[in-house]
């Protein structure tokens, strides 16, 4: 079969589509064969050598996918033919891939494969972050940095689709409009976000800052919460790790948290299954749609994770098979 394969740790430019030997169905996994798969930015990471999990190459890129079931296990609670969404630590940018069934979970008939492939990561991260650290309220206000990449628009999202107000923080126009497709309330950029957030609501201030992406803008951010506000640390996209004084945290009566999903969901049986339950709804009624920039066939891997490199994407990049 195809599969897309970094072949050294040199950045997409090292990743090539090879012929590989199929997989065979491990016990407790489910064999699926790939339809989509969402490009993330840990994928370009792993190109270059730069995430905490570092295989060697040859190895084969990809963390969540989308497709159907093609031979399961006997007493699996799937179907050969079963629409289904999948994530791993990598190896589903192919065209079949054996994924352990706990991480394996149902695609309702309405969601395009495209749009399921985006689904497991971002919108599973959204919801840990929101609900589970966030312990979000109806009528809060939510602060999203990034948010018009894939993490941040599927933040945005949820936020609007619990009912709180949401205010994205963008660093072009473009990305902007983009937040606002997935439901921000309002957009700043950037640059001078903290006085814009302080006029946009009063000087109150936001319940909630939830940052992807680390970097210079974390001191602002403590800045912008109101008093008993919560900052949600979900990743550094920035590539700088921002520190805190934690004496600003006594005075102003604030907290920041860590987000760290996959280090809480996976070893928690039934975890996964509850998150995906609770988001179901939302997906059904269409307040979860993930905004695809762009599509690639699994032959242009290199050229998505290249865009990604180049920071330009809004929403979600995705392979079809």
């Amino acid at each position: 079969m195809r599969a897309v394969q970094v072949v050294e740790l040199g950045g997409p430019s090292a990743v090539r589509v090879n012929e590989v030997e199929a997989p065979a169905r491990e016990d407790g996994h489910i064999l699926i064969d790939v339809a989509a798969a969402g490009v993330n930015f840990p994928d370009l990471l792993l190109t270059k050598g730069m995430y905490q999990y570092k295989p060697d190459p040859p190895f084969t890129l990809g963390s969540e996918c989308a497709g159907t079931v093609r031979e399961v296990g006997e007493g699996s609670r799937y179907a050969v033919g079963d629409r289904v969404v999948a994530f791993t630590m990598s190896g589903v940018f192919a065209e079949t891939v054996s994924v352990p069934e706990w991480a394996v979970l149902p695609l309702p008939e309405k969601v395009e494969f495209a749009a399921g492939a985006c689904l497991p990561m971002n919108y599973l991260t959204a919801h840990f972050t929101l609900v589970t650290r966030g312990e979000l309220r109806e009528g809060q206000t939510v602060l999203v940095h990034g948010a018009a990449g894939g993490v941040g628009t599927a933040v945005v999202q949820l936020a609007a689709a619990l009912g709180a107000r949401v205010i994205g923080v963008v660093s072009t126009e473009a990305k902007a409009q983009a937040a606002r497709r997935a439901g921000a309330h309002e957009t700043v950029l950037a640059e001078g976000f903290k006085d814009a957030v302080k006029e946009l609501t009063g000087g109150a201030g936001v319940d909630a800052v939830i940052d992807p992406v680390g970097g210079d803008r974390f001191t602002d951010s403590l800045r912008s919460l109101a008093p008993l506000g919560k900052l949600l640390v979900v990743g550094f996209t920035a590539g700088d790790i921002p520190t805190v004084k934690v004496n600003r945290l006594l005075l102003n009566n604030i907290d920041v948290r860590g987000v760290g999903w996959g280090a809480f969901a996976l070893p928690r049986e039934g975890f996964v299954a509850h998150e995906w339950d609770e988001l179901t709804p939302h997906i059904l009624s269409g307040a979860l749609d993930p905004l695809i920039s762009e599509r690639f066939p699994l032959e242009k891997a290199a050229d998505a994770l290249a865009r990604i490199d180049d920071r330009v994407v809004t929403g979600k990049v995705v392979l079809e098979v």
